[in-house]
């Protein structure tokens, strides 16, 4: 069963427009939602959920069509995103007694085993809170009325490194079911490379792909080699070029990996990290 579907999702602005915006997610799986800041990541996420009406599209969350079922939807996901500030002066249990009343299987227990595992004080009014753990706040929130989803604005920012693995063993455990699913956008790559199955890559409000990890990855090559190994037909075909005094770097399609070889290229598989930096020279 597919946990996500979304098929020709619009938003425009005068400035900037989601184009066409589809994918799928199924059951059991996690997906990185990447691309660099203002390629319309959070508006898709947003418009999804209908924070944001869309121009145009359809969208389906666990089964159920949004906005027809938007209240079961959101009782089914969980989600967080960035900039939620509560009520800054309120004390963290004070919020969580409020908030637990919008879900029909609010779980006090799984809550109460998310705040320990944070390390969370109740005590703590929301303004007392570092950012990380904003975030480790709001997503206790959001796991706690057993969500079948999570749909996830840059969770792990904010994150130093130990806490950042900590929440990415942590959605292992979510899916390891096979019946839920996380989608998440990060410009944090090396968390993705630990634990995404499925990429998609927006540039500009398109998507540019979305397949999973391992068959994105080996899509391109990184090239490296001297100048005068460049023709103009090759350099054409070399994505983000970035050239230098030593010679020059770049990506390459895999389909073009034997023109790279016959000119002498230094040949090495990406990581998404440097896929993501190549495509957005481009």
């Amino acid at each position: 069963m597919n946990l996500i579907e979304v098929k020709d999702l619009c938003k425009n602005y005068d400035a900037f427009k989601l184009k066409n915006v589809s994918f799928t997610l199924e059951e059991g799986f996690i997906m990185g939602f990447i691309g660099r800041n203002g390629a319309g990541k959070s508006t898709t996420l947003k418009t999804m959920l209908n924070l944001l009406k869309s121009d145009g599209g359809q969208v389906s969350l666990c089964g159920l069509s949004m906005p027809k079922d938007e209240i079961e939807i959101k009782n089914q996901v969980g989600y967080v995103f960035g900039g939620v500030d509560f009520y800054p002066e309120s004390k963290i249990s004070s919020i969580t007694n409020v908030t637990k009343g919008f879900y029909q299987q609010w779980d006090e227990e799984r809550y109460k085993e998310l705040c320990q595992r944070f390390e969370i004080d109740q005590n703590k009014k929301f303004k007392e809170l570092s950012a990380g753990m904003k975030v480790k706040y709001s997503l206790a929130v959001a796991m706690s009325h057993n969500p079948k989803l999570l749909i996830l604005d840059e969770p792990t920012s904010g994150l130093d490194p130990a806490a950042r693995d900590d929440l990415v063993l942590l959605f292992q455990e979510f899916i390891e079911d096979g019946q839920h699913s996380i989608l998440f956008s990060t410009h944090i790559t090396s968390d993705l490379e630990k634990c995404a199955d499925y990429i998609t890559y927006i540039k500009q409000g398109q998507i540019i792909a979305s397949t999973d990890k391992d068959s994105f990855r080996k899509s391109y090559i990184s090239v490296a080699g001297k100048k005068e190994q460049l023709s103009d037909a090759l350099e054409e075909k070399i994505i983000g070029i970035h050239k230098h005094q030593f010679g020059f770097e770049g990506l390459m399609k895999s389909e073009d990996k034997a023109s790279a070889e016959e000119a002498g290229f230094e040949i090495a598989e990406p990581s998404l990290e440097d896929i993501m930096v190549h495509i957005e020279r481009r």
